[in-house]
Order: structure tokens, then C-alpha cells, then sequence
């Protein structure tokens, strides 16, 4: 009975999901990477009826992602990651080249906010700084110095 059990466990392919945590360690993902990976692939699936991805395509990648930023309102980089899981289950896992992904409605990019000041708006926040904090302030800009390390050293 045990040795019946054995074979029919080697002669059965392994699931779905399996075979992408599979393939996503053989491929050294992070555990996160792996977790989000399978956990946007249940929702496409949910998402179609449970219908097995081998039986869909293009179509219901695009339906799935404008789905995401239409009704779900996720952030670009969400529904990017939810593409990358997608092209990932089709392209490694499937061994399914899916075309071009022209008809999906993209989440909307959050405007950038500049990272670095302008010398001149840096000199304008130095001036008006006094005390400690000013110190503090022409340490962290004139040194390179990090903020905890400031800190630290204030203590």
C-alpha cells in the first residue's frame, strides 16, 4: 500500500503554486518576493473563476491588472508587481510567452517630489536655523554626516 502511495506521489506533477515556489527558490527570490509572487497568482486565478492559467492568456492579464487600477485603485508600483508575478508564473513556470501588454490600464504614478535640494534653498534653510539645531544642521550638510550619527554624538 505504502509503495502504491509512492508511486502515484512521483507520477503526479506537483501543484500550481508548487511549481512557482519551485522555481522562485531555484532562482534564489527572497521569502517576500515569493510570498507577494503567489499570493498575486491566487488573486488572478480568484480573480477569473479559478480557471487554470494554462487556460487563459493576454486577455485576462490585461482584464486582471485594469482591474487593479480601475475598481482597486492600487498604486502603479502594486500593479506592477502583480505584472511581474504574472509574467513570472507564465514565462518560467508556464514556459508561455505572453505579448505585449498594450491594452492595460496603468495605475497612475504618484507625482516625484525632488529628493535634493538646490544649494540655494539649502544656504535659505541653514540661515534660519539657530542653536543646537543649526549646528546640527551645517554638520549634517558641510560633513556628509548621518542623522543618527549627529544624534549620537549630541548625547
Amino acid at each position: 500500500m505504502i509503495a502504491t502511495l509512492l508511486i502515484q506521489t512521483k507520477n503526479t506533477p506537483p501543484k500550481l503554486l508548487d511549481q512557482v515556489r519551485e522555481r522562485i527558490r531555484a532562482k534564489h527570490y527572497s521569502i517576500r518576493t515569493e510570498k507577494q509572487y503567489v499570493q498575486w497568482i491566487k488573486r488572478f486565478i480568484l480573480h477569473h473563476g479559478k480557471r487554470h492559467p494554462q487556460e487563459m492568456g493576454m486577455a485576462e492579464v490585461e482584464a486582471f491588472l485594469t482591474h487593479l487600477a480601475v475598481e482597486g485603485k492600487v498604486s502603479a508600483s502594486t500593479q506592477n508587481q502583480a505584472l511581474s508575478a504574472l509574467l513570472f508564473l507564465y514565462k518560467v513556470v508556464l514556459l508561455i510567452d505572453l505579448p505585449g501588454l498594450n491594452q492595460v490600464v496603468r495605475a497612475k504614478q504618484p507625482q516625484r517630489l525632488p529628493n535634493v535640494l538646490t544649494r540655494t534653498e539649502v544656504r535659505a534653510v541653514l540661515v534660519r536655523t539657530r542653536g543646537i539645531h543649526g549646528l546640527m544642521a551645517n554638520l549634517l550638510y558641510g560633513m556628509g554626516m548621518r542623522l543618527i550619527e549627529c544624534l549620537r554624538q549630541a548625547d
